[in-house]
């Protein structure tokens, strides 16, 4: 239930494996780095010498053919090829299949790979650690089911001949995935590139995803042909078990054979969502999670004989996070240290989200960010000077930093991001920690980047010096301000308001709420942006509306783990409350709205969120406008909505309870609802379920289907008509000026 939220803010991906991804990539002595501008790949020093093309247009074309539009890329190890990522389509939500074309510097030789398999099939492409070989992901034959990754294996391919070899096998089987994911695993364990190399490039370690056992949902396209077709995703919805996952080690020595790791427990009742190879041995590191995502193991595999053992676990009484990969490691929620003999994970077991370092040997740890404050997001480790950088916030939860602590735990926590610039703060790090790009906002500041050193936070170049350029006293005449509210339930929260043009002091102006409210996002966030919204043609201020947001338990918020884990098994529950009991807060501390005017919007949990103000909030939210939502949490992914709300077997009156139509007979007031009909991620059945409870309890409510169109509604440029959707409905019924 993916948040769509108007978000400027840096990506940096740093996955090596991942090309699309990787705009920007270090040389060894961090004497330079590389960046991809006008379609070539330039050498920027940040020695102050000058730039060098190491990949130019003439060298991207291939004989009588025009460029190759250079979309990501990886080096050999010894820098004398490069591969090329380009021609790209997408699958699910990234551009992750394409060509893959090898450039030898040396002689400007370009090659295209993976000849015979069909056009824009390959996946995750990377070189083998000798730079002999390429392997990829990819499928034999085209299948025109729409993002399908059935199917698919894994390939390697020698560059002296270009011989291709097919690793791994379907078996016969309908639905078999080798080396990479469904859609439920990149959905919402972010998981992608499913195979690597060891260090030697002896062994290649992979996922096999079996999605035989996952029923397909059958999304139903009537727009492409006279006569309609079928569109089937294999979808695990609640209830169901986890799709079968297996991980395989090829021995590229021994003829290619393969050898399945030995992970205890049923296949179909765990989740095996993080893996990596040791830094110095041949040995796997794996991550399994329960059915109930609140027990998680970490093994280590001998992948010679596939036997395991366990390392350490981890039990919540909520969930427990799987975390994301860190820079420069692929799909590994922890980091080697100590030449692989340590290495830092974060967890939530003491109250907060913390670093914690542990032995592998001893299996001792101790805790390396100390305090009540949460680590948002690790960045890098500098064992040299023995820091560990990452992102928090411990005084304001709007806003976002970058600290540093020392690794062994005695050091006081320190802010590197200078005082004065307040806002959000994002950082790629260079793999040795002496430079980073840092990218800056706040709600007044448009988004400004520099190259700045560490840990000195000083900028390459002056020229480009945001504490230079930032301007505080933007400020005090921006429209939007933040404000903190209290509620009856003793529940503080963090939320922003835009106050109309002009406001005369003897009348009330309409509010227009925003909510997103669920664990996979935030609204109220000190960033470039904030409080402006694209669904509405025109200008909010202008047309004298009061625009509010506000983030209420359960949001992922730097607030500790009581507050993010308040929504176990209360989705649509208690996230609800705290904007029903927040919105009469803030009728309290704003005097100027009129509490006959109150309107509500958002999409996909959002959109849930929404349904759920109106149905069981009716006396104060009059009008609301629902994207995408999911209507019944039993429709949804085995994933995300169990990871929050259990498994159904045991709390199905959960769902149940939280559900919008559940509460459907309540409404009373004006409501648009719009989803698209090729939705793979909120399924449109929830539209439907959703129209058949107003119809039964004979509630009079609009309704817009967007054809053949997935969860952002954007195909064929349909975005702006749902904009156009939403400014009619809300000035119609939610009018519009002071009275």
């Amino acid at each position: 239930m993916k948040k769509i939220l108007v978000i400027l803010t840096l990506i940096f991906l740093t996955n090596s494996s991942e090309l699309l991804a990787q705009s920007i990539q270090w040389n060894n002595d961090e004497s330079g780095f590389y960046r991809i501008q006008d379609n070539e790949l330039i050498l920027h020093s940040t020695n102050g010498d000058k730039e060098i093309v190491i990949i130019s247009k003439k060298d991207l074309s291939p004989i009588n053919s025009t460029p190759l539009k250079l979309k990501g890329y990886q080096f050999s190890i010894d820098r004398n090829k490069v591969l090329i990522f380009t021609n790209t389509k997408r699958v699910w939500r990234q551009e992750t299949k394409g060509d893959y074309w090898i450039l030898d510097l040396n002689n400007k030789k370009l090659t295209k790979l993976g000849k015979g398999l069909p056009e824009s099939s390959l996946m995750f492409a990377k070189f083998s650690p000798d730079g002999n070989n390429v392997a990829y992901v990819g499928k034999e034959n085209t299948n025109k089911v729409r993002n399908s990754t059935t199917n698919t294996n894994i390939f390697i391919e020698n560059l002296s001949n270009n011989q291709i070899k097919k690793l791994t096998s379907s078996n016969g089987t309908k639905k078999l995935i080798n080396g990479t994911f469904d859609w439920a695993y990149e959905e919402e364990f972010s998981c992608r590139d499913g195979f690597f190399f060891n260090n030697s490039g002896t062994k290649i370690a992979f996922w096999q995803i079996n999605a035989n056992q996952v029923k397909d949902f059958y999304m139903i396209n009537n727009t492409d042909s006279i006569y309609s077709f079928n569109v089937p995703v294999e979808y695990p919805k609640v209830g169901q078990n986890p799709s079968p996952a297996k991980i395989g080690i090829i021995d590229l020595i021994n003829n290619n054979s393969i050898t399945w790791i030995k992970i205890p427990g049923a296949p179909n009742n765990n989740y095996l969502p993080r893996m990596t190879w040791s830094p110095n041995s041949d040995e796997l590191f794996i991550q399994q999670l329960n059915h109930k995502q609140n027990h998680s193991k970490l093994f280590i595999a001998n992948t010679s004989t596939g036997s395991t053992k366990l390392l350490m676990e981890e039990k919540d009484n909520a969930w427990v996070d799987v975390r994301s990969s860190w820079p420069n490691q692929v799909q590994a929620g922890w980091k080697f240290i100590n030449k692989g003999k340590e290495f830092l994970y974060t967890t939530e077991k003491d109250g907060w989200s913390h670093v914690y370092r542990f032995n592998i040997n001893t299996k001792k740890e101790y805790l390396i960010t100390k305090g009540e404050y949460d680590v948002l997001q690790t960045l890098a480790v500098d064992e040299k000077s023995k820091l560990l950088y990452f992102i928090a916030s411990p005084n304001n939860a709007t806003q976002r930093y970058l600290y540093k602590v020392s690794l062994d735990g005695k050091g006081k926590l320190e802010m590197v991001t200078p005082n004065e610039l307040e806002g959000s703060h994002n950082y790629q790090i260079s793999p040795k920690a002496n430079f980073a790009f840092h990218k800056f906002s706040n709600y007044y500041t448009k988004p400004m980047s520099q190259l700045i050193r560490l840990p000195s936070h000083n900028s390459i170049n002056k020229r480009e010096s945001i504490s230079e350029k930032f301007n505080p006293s933007l400020k005090d005449n921006h429209p939007l301000n933040f404000f903190q509210i209290t509620t009856v339930d003793n529940v503080t929260m963090d939320g922003w308001i835009v106050k109309p043009k002009n406001m005369d002091p003897n009348k009330k102006y309409p509010i227009l709420f925003y909510f997103y409210s669920e664990p996979a996002g935030t609204t109220a966030v000190d960033r470039y942006g904030v409080g402006n919204t694209r669904l509405y043609n025109g200008d909010l201020r202008e047309d004298g509306y009061v625009y509010v947001s506000f983030d209420g338990r359960g949001t992922p918020s730097p607030k500790g783990r009581a507050w993010r884990k308040a929504i176990y098994r209360n989705i649509g529950k208690i996230n609800v409350r705290d904007m029903g009991m927040g919105a009469l807060e803030v009728f309290k501390k704003f005097d100027f709205v009129d509490t006959t005017r109150v309107a509500v919007h958002g999409w996909s949990g959002g959109g849930s969120a929404t349904l759920n103000c109106l149905f069981q909030y009716p006396n104060i939210f009059h009008t609301g406008i629902a994207v995408a939502a999911v209507a019944n949490q039993l429709t949804y992914d085995n994933i995300y909505q169990e990871r929050y709300m259990g498994i159904p077997s045991e709390t199905k009156q959960d769902f149940i309870d939280g559900s919008p139509i559940t509460h459907a007979k309540n409404f009373k007031g004006n409501l648009l609802y719009m989803h698209g009909t090729a939705d793979d991620n909120v399924h449109y059945q929830n539209a439907e379920m959703l129209i058949n409870e107003l119809i039964k309890h004979k509630k009079v409510f609009y309704f817009m289907a967007y054809p053949n169109r997935s969860h952002g509604i954007r195909e064929d440029n349909a975005y702006p008509h749902v904009a156009m959707m939403f400014t009619d409905f809300l000035r119609k019924n939610c009018l519009p000026g002071g009275k």
